[in-house]
């Protein structure tokens, strides 16, 4: 059985999802922080069988020690992390006291339990702002904030505790690029309990009338409309490559980094217009000064996880809008009563 912690929240449920279709038992553990329990509810719709969960934080390690025993857990996929990077500015112990201290607490139950396999979810901030593209995983790494710096913390951590046991562990560091859209059931996808921090969210809210308008941050840089261009992977893509980064290392020891993207780069606009052709609405916008910090493009080269784990993102950007508005649109409905 695979540990999934943090899997109520928008990456670990639709990852819950694709091991559940590859077959793959799995254990929920989660201290609903920054996910809702009705989660377990609508993942149970879409994987038509109950889904167990444990209530925990993943600082609690003597938790996770009966958890591992109890449940004879085989590998763990590491979701449980603070993500917001203008909170971790404001916050940074906090961040670093559940991002780093909760990894080192849980890789400390795992090497007790006897358990050395882990996936986990990482960052391409670890790139900061990089000198080309696409960006490949040989490319210095750095952070401009305290949540880039956690991640690369604990990239760090992992790869230290990997050496310690030459051939013992077998752990997988996924840069994801930034993971959009939901479940086509729209059962599923991302529910921010604030003010979105992410392009996609924030564009289907204004979509589906919640906010006035898109503030897009820059239009003069040097790309082909002006606005800033990302990488932007379908959520599902993105959990199915963590269930062939988990098939990957029941075969090879050792540590394992690759990016998950899609080498595709999509501007602000084209954003903005695949909502409009997913939601037959406009979407207001206003032009903003750029915003400190933010580069004018990143995507990623995702060649290396299409060698060695045979991934590789199917979804375009109108399935991303597609899916997410459904998802939006239904969360409005339901709202309305």
């Amino acid at each position: 059985m695979i540990l999934v912690t943090g899997g109520a929240g928008f990456i670990g449920s639709h990852t819950c999802v694709a091991l559940a279709q590859a077959g793959q038992p799995f254990l929920i553990f989660d201290n609903f922080s920054n996910s809702r329990r009705s989660v377990l509810d609508r993942l149970a719709q879409i994987t038509g069988a109950p889904v167990p969960c444990v209530e925990g934080d993943v600082r609690d390690e003597a938790l996770l020690a009966r958890v591992l025993a109890d449940h004879a857990i085989t590998g763990v996929i590491h979701f449980a992390a603070f993500k917001a990077v203008g909170e971790s500015v404001a916050q940074p112990l906090r961040y670093y006291d559940n991002n780093v201290a909760g990894t080192v607490a849980l890789l400390r139950a795992m090497q007790a339990a006897g358990v050395r396999t882990l996936v986990f979810s990482s960052s391409a901030t670890v790139y900061g702002d990089p000198a080309s593209l696409p960006v490949r995983e040989d490319f210095p790494t750095s952070a401009t904030n305290p949540y880039g710096w956690s991640k690369l913390m604990m990239e760090q951590v992992l790869a230290d505790v990997d050496a310690s046991e030459p051939g013992q562990w077998r752990i997988a560091r996924l840069r994801y690029f930034n993971p959009v859209g939901a479940h086509a059931s729209g059962l599923i996808g991302e529910d921010p309990q604030d003010v979105p921090n992410n392009l996609a969210p924030y564009v289907a809210q204004v979509v589906a009338g919640w906010r006035e308008a898109l503030s897009v941050y820059g239009n003069d840089y040097p790309t082909s409309d002006g606005t800033g261009v990302r990488d932007y992977i379908h959520v599902c893509d993105l959990a199915e490559g963590h269930v062939a980064a988990l098939r990957y290392l029941r075969a090879h020891p050792g540590l394992l980094t690759v990016n998950l993207g899609t080498g595709r780069p999509v501007s602000v606009l084209e954003m903005v217009r695949g909502f409009e052709r997913a939601s037959g609405r406009p979407v207001p916008y206003r032009i903003a000064p750029r915003r400190p910090g933010d580069v004018a493009a990143c995507w990623a080269d995702p060649s290396l996880a299409e060698r060695l784990l045979g991934w590789r993102a199917s979804r375009d950007l109108d399935s991303i809008c597609t899916d997410a508005w459904r998802w939006q649109d239904g969360v409005a409905r339901s709202l309305r009563g």
